[in-house]
């Protein structure tokens, strides 16, 4: 048992990194596409072994150390920000080819895991970024550590929402509600709009990249980071967003379950090309709000958070709980 568990957890890891690596390739080939210019295409068919390229880059490129670091906390910084990313992937259920999920552990308390390792991965940016000795990075953590704290909490309102519609914290359990009911995207929209909001936010990607901001911060928190510790980061992020689209796919959109659609037919496709098709959908909006909407200002960006997202996942919250005490749901 233990052996199958090693077994999936290391077929997790090979399968993580590479999506991330195509999803980061996807994501140049998209841009390209639609700012109406080429993307990769010199390396391998259609430049399909890009990827490849930029690992074996990034492997060979040397690694610098700053003079004025703190040599312990700048080497592991990266580390504490990819791993809790490849962590969360393991209590997520993606669809078999049967009618049943695949996953390494099924924890009772899935949800609250997976929320637990999403806040302990801002520590990476944090700390990489007052490692370094610049001010420019020191800058870039402490925008990161003000966004993450802002959203985080309007990120776990929103989901308490399908909380409270599923009564478990299982994602297993969760997408099994949705099965006996319909998905909770048709009975949360304002709870799934809040989330997927604060998710970008998360991610730390387009229009919520402050962390990072290169036209003010230079590249903000990993500024003075190369080589594979730069990659470290860099993993991390689109890991960070694929794990924030599985979870969107999962808490709102029946997991691996097919549309709430009576056709017969739906019921013959794999669970697990339902889940691949729901989380390209979610990394393909990412990419597109990328390539669309410009950086928000920082003043702004707390605006949003405070004012709108939070008021509003509690509203949400507070509807949502009348409406069950007064209808009976489950």
């Amino acid at each position: 048992m233990i052996g199958l568990t090693i077994l999936k957890t290391a077929l997790l890891l090979v399968i993580m990194l590479t999506a991330v690596s195509y999803v980061a390739y996807a994501e140049r080939r998209l841009l390209a596409f639609i700012q109406v210019r080429r993307g990769p295409n010199r390396v391998g068919p259609a430049g399909l072994l890009q990827p490849l390229a930029d690992a074996l880059k990034f492997v060979f490129k040397e690694s610098i150390l700053p003079s004025r670091a703190d040599r312990l906390i700048y080497l592991l910084a990266p580390l504490m920000a990819m791993v809790p990313a490849l962590m969360t992937f393991a209590v997520i259920p993606v669809g078999g080819l049967g009618s049943q999920p695949v996953l390494i552990t099924d924890v009772n308390v899935a949800l609250l895991y997976v929320l637990a390792l999403g806040s302990l991965g801002v520590y990476g940016i944090i700390l990489g970024g007052w490692a370094s000795g610049s001010k420019y990075s020191i800058l870039g953590a402490l925008r990161s550590t003000a966004q993450l704290v802002s959203y985080e909490l309007s990120l776990g309102v929103a989901v308490m929402g399908v909380i409270l519609l599923s009564g478990t914290l299982s994602l297993v359990g969760i997408v099994e509600q949705q099965r006996q009911f319909t998905w909770f995207v048709f009975l949360q929209p304002l709870g799934f709009i809040l989330f997927f909001i604060a998710a970008i936010a998360e991610t730390n990607r387009v229009p919520f990249d402050l962390p990072e901001a290169e036209t003010e911060l230079v590249a903000g928190y990993h500024t003075e980071y190369s080589g594979m510790r730069f990659a470290f980061y860099y993993l991390a992020e689109y890991a960070n967003m694929i794990t924030a689209s599985a979870l969107l796919t999962t808490l709102y959109f029946g997991g691996w379950l097919p549309p709430p659609i009576p056709w017969s037919w739906l019921d013959q496709i794999p669970g697990l090309v339902w889940f691949l098709l729901k989380l390209g959908l979610f990394l393909f909006l990412y990419i597109w709000i990328r390539a669309t909407l410009p950086r928000l200002r920082y003043d702004r960006l707390m605006d949003l958070g405070w004012k709108w997202l939070l008021p509003l996942g509690l509203v949400n919250l507070a509807v949502t709980a009348v409406v069950m005490a007064v209808v009976g749901f489950r």
